[in-house]
């Protein structure tokens, strides 16, 4: 038999499924840094339940099969979950409810560059009862700004809209019956010429008029603050129109004050996700210098999470990051950190086997003060225990040699200055807790 693996599924190599854990622990600690709480939820769930929300090529691509009488199917994003989640415990929430979640999801969609039928994604969403504060999405804003910082991924920027602008732009053009699909093709609009975006309006039957009027409004451009006054300038009357720019305002003034650099969020009328469920407040998020990398940051406002569930309310917020897809472009890219394969930072050698114990002692005492350490047992020449360490790109190599055994000290070596120090027990840990 050949050893291989599916198409779409991703495996790693040790030194970069280290960065892999990284970045998730780096957004994990992130959330919870906002208030999140940790949720984890199955990955199989009742086909019934992941169904209720999925039409056309969703339902194409959900893994479903039967075990027993019992329909099943794999989770195709963590939002149906959630959805089902809060609709089953919501009594025993308390709202607003902020929860994270960062799990495998499953797509049966034909594998290609970028694209996996595995993949995490790092989900963040605020739900409350009847009514959620504006406020939350300018904290959503802080949250994708300071995971992409902690990160230390290249220069991007958050772009933002709120869709009720373009739905009240909509209504006050007489063409609200087309709302749903004109912001489907809005939605796509940066991934098409202009004269192919104006011909699939007029497929829809609208006016030449009206068709450059709305591609006049999803252009309008500047700085935040020039959006803004041109959107004012429009004195539009309609309430869906006011609502939406006086919460657009909301954000971009709240993301100041939670301390968000300005050049980090743009205000961009043609960001709409296409999904029909958003119904304010969508971001979308890029690197300046990687436009190719698509939106690596998107989710947005909607108005009730659970109604496939339930008849009650519940308004939330929130984000995804696709990290697998991340992390293939990043390092695909080259712009990955990747060292060694082990997490450890010492790694123990002993010029004779005779000195295990002391050996074994000593990794015993680092590792309880925080200290990864490993130790070298294969019996080999001094020589290749070195090409090891090498290897496996280790900072920090403690030597026990018949020397040390007698003084009862450590010499321990800087494995990318080649400095060495010989030190007493307590010592070793002071330098190396100092170093890391």
């Amino acid at each position: 038999m050949t050893a291989r693996t599916l198409q779409g599924f991703m495996e790693l190599l040790p030194e970069e499924q280290i960065v892999m854990e990284n970045m998730k622990s780096v957004i994990a600690h992130t959330y919870e840094l906002f208030g999140f709480a940790p949720l984890d939820t199955p990955v199989l769930e009742l086909a019934e339940v992941l169904l209720s929300k999925s039409g056309g090529d969703t339902e194409k691509q959900i893994y479903e099969f039967k075990k027993g009488d019992t329909e099943l199917a794999m989770r195709f994003d963590l939002t149906v979950p959630l959805a089902k989640y809060v609709a089953l415990y919501n009594n025993n929430l308390t709202f607003p409810f902020k929860r994270y979640q960062i799990g495998k999801v499953y797509r049966g969609e034909r594998p290609q560059k970028g694209r996996f039928r595995e993949f995490y994604q790092c989900d963040i969403d605020i739900i409350d009862r009847d009514e959620l504060n504006i406020v939350y999405d300018a904290e959503i804003l802080a949250v994708i700004y300071t995971v992409f910082n902690k990160l230390n991924l290249p220069a991007f920027k958050i772009y933002i809209n709120n869709r009720k602008l373009l739905s009240g732009f909509l209504e006050s053009l007489n063409i609200a019956d087309k709302t749903v699909d004109i912001l489907r093709l809005v939605d796509k609009i940066k991934k098409i010429p202009e004269e192919a975006f104006l011909g699939e309006l007029a497929d829809m039957g609208l006016s030449q008029d009206k068709n450059n009027n709305l591609l006049e409004f999803i252009k309008i451009s500047g700085l935040n603050n020039d959006i803004i006054s041109k959107l004012e300038d429009l004195k539009i009357s309609n309430d869906n129109f006011i609502t939406g720019l006086s919460e657009l305002k909301t954000v971009i003034n709240q993301a100041q004050n939670l301390g968000i650099n300005p050049n980090n969020i743009q205000i961009d009328l043609s960001i709409t996700r296409g999904l029909d469920y958003y119904t304010g407040t969508v971001y979308e998020t890029f690197f300046d210098e990687y436009p190719q990398f698509g939106s690596v940051c998107s989710g947005g406002r909607y108005d009730n999470l659970s109604s496939v569930f339930m008849d009650k309310k519940f308004p939330g917020v929130g984000i995804s990051i696709g990290l697998t897809r991340l992390f293939d472009q990043l390092r695909a890219n080259g712009l990955l950190n990747i060292s060694g394969p082990t997490p450890n930072k010492v790694l123990i050698v002993m010029q004779n086997s005779d000195f295990a114990d002391k050996a074994i002692q000593l990794a015993g005492e680092l590792r309880r003060n925080n200290i990864s350490t490993d130790v070298m047992f294969r019996n080999c020449k001094f020589k290749k225990k070195m090409e090891y360490a090498n290897k496996i790109k280790i900072p920090y190599l403690v030597i026990i040699g018949e020397e040390e055994v007698q003084n009862d000290t450590y010499t321990l070596k800087n494995m990318t200055s080649g400095e060495q120090h010989t030190l007493s027990m307590n010592e070793l840990i002071e330098k190396i807790t100092n170093l890391q």
